[in-house]
């Protein structure tokens, strides 16, 4: 009687164990399936790539992608294109302060390949407007490191569909949509402040940038979004720039043009003009009517140019036109910054950002 209870005994446990391994066989190869498992997905230039299912490894192309992709999923980051600077990391968490840096694709063109495959991402994804050689240079990156590479349109009309579209890709949409309908908010209330403003009210602004200030920001350059949309841009060239620096003009061509505003770049002359006797021959600077961009953790204007520009609409909206836009920098920017950098901007923040940027200049 023993030896049969010891045989039943066995028996059982010997079935216990096989469908334990059965159990955990199955589990496994579904987690490998689940791992491996792909999915197609067409990107703004109409190229359908393989992309994994489940994606929690990016990496942006450069410094446009990162942002736009910082405000949506800070923690699928696996490397930035270039390292944090002093700036950024005021407003930054500190969880994201030591990612490896791994170059751009664009740009620079500094994407270290070497450090791309060390850190083992599953997609590479480029957001901005889109170059002539988009498809050839997403075809190329791809290519080259061996790693599902997609393109996203987003100039700031279109932010609103990559967000979502971004949403859909990294399986975060309600997190992509609440972005993108933010992204439609400023962009309709900036449209309702300027239908209200029309274009005979526009102010006629030029964006002056580097060492003497005679580099501007022309008409219909990308980085010109903000200016073309908000104000009357003035600085009209026959051949544009489509770099940040802008394009270099003579003190001649800025009389000729005399704005009603001068917006400065950050690190620009901004603080000597009102004592220099040539600048002074301007209208604005005589007048007082001359600002620098608030900048932190990035330019509001652009530099790069992408989703920062959102604060540059509600901060050149107000600044240029208070009866139309009729609210709370600070409070616009705090709810800006939560959901674009998520950051906590205090009031003392906030001063700082907007010392040379609001209000009345001091002569």
């Amino acid at each position: 009687m023993k030896k049969r209870i010891i045989s039943m005994l066995l028996a059982a446990c010997l079935i216990l164990s096989m469908t334990a391994m059965t159990t955990a066989c199955s589990t496994s190869k579904a987690s490998d399936s689940s791992a491996s498992a792909t999915t197609s997905f067409t990107d703004s230039t109409g190229r359908t790539v393989e992309v994994p299912t489940n994606i929690t490894r990016i990496v942006p192309s450069g410094s446009l992608a990162q942002m736009a992709l910082f405000a949506l999923a800070p923690d699928k980051f696996v490397g930035i294109t270039s390292d944090w600077t002093d700036l950024n990391k005021q407003y930054l968490d500190t969880q994201y302060l030591n990612l490896p840096v791994l170059g751009q694709f664009y740009g620079m063109k500094n994407l270290n390949l070497e450090e791309v495959a060390k850190v083992n991402p599953q997609i590479i994804i480029d957001i901005g407007d889109p170059k002539k050689t988009v498809v050839e240079d997403m075809d190329a990156i791809q290519t080259q490191v061996g790693i599902p590479a997609v393109h996203i349109d987003g100039t700031l009309d279109k932010m609103p569909e990559a967000y979502r579209t971004l949403g859909k890709l990294l399986g975060m949409t309600k997190e992509g949509e609440a972005l993108a309908k933010y992204c439609e908010g400023v962009n309709s209330d900036t449209q309702a402040i300027m239908n209200k403003v029309g274009e005979a009210g526009k102010l006629k602004v030029v964006y002056c940038s580097g060492d003497n200030g005679l580099n501007v920001i022309a008409k219909g350059s990308i980085h010109a979004e903000v200016i073309d949309k908000v104000g009357n841009n003035v600085a009209v060239l026959d051949s544009v720039s489509s770099m940040g620096t802008g394009d270099t003009v003579s003190m001649e061509q800025l009389l000729l043009w005399d704005p009603d505003v001068i917006i400065f770049a950050p690190d620009s002359i901004y603080s000597t003009v009102a004592s220099d006797p040539a600048w002074q021959q301007l209208t604005a600077i005589k007048n007082g009517k001359y600002y620098e961009v608030p900048n932190g953790p990035y330019n509001w204007m652009g530099s790069p140019p992408s989703v920062n520009r959102y604060m540059g609409d509600i901060w050149m909206a107000q600044l240029l036109y208070p009866d139309q836009a009729k609210y709370n920098v600070y409070d616009k920017a705090k709810e800006y910054y939560k959901l674009f950098y998520h950051c906590d901007l205090t009031q003392d923040q906030y001063n700082a950002l907007v010392a040379n940027s609001l209000g009345k200049t001091t002569k």
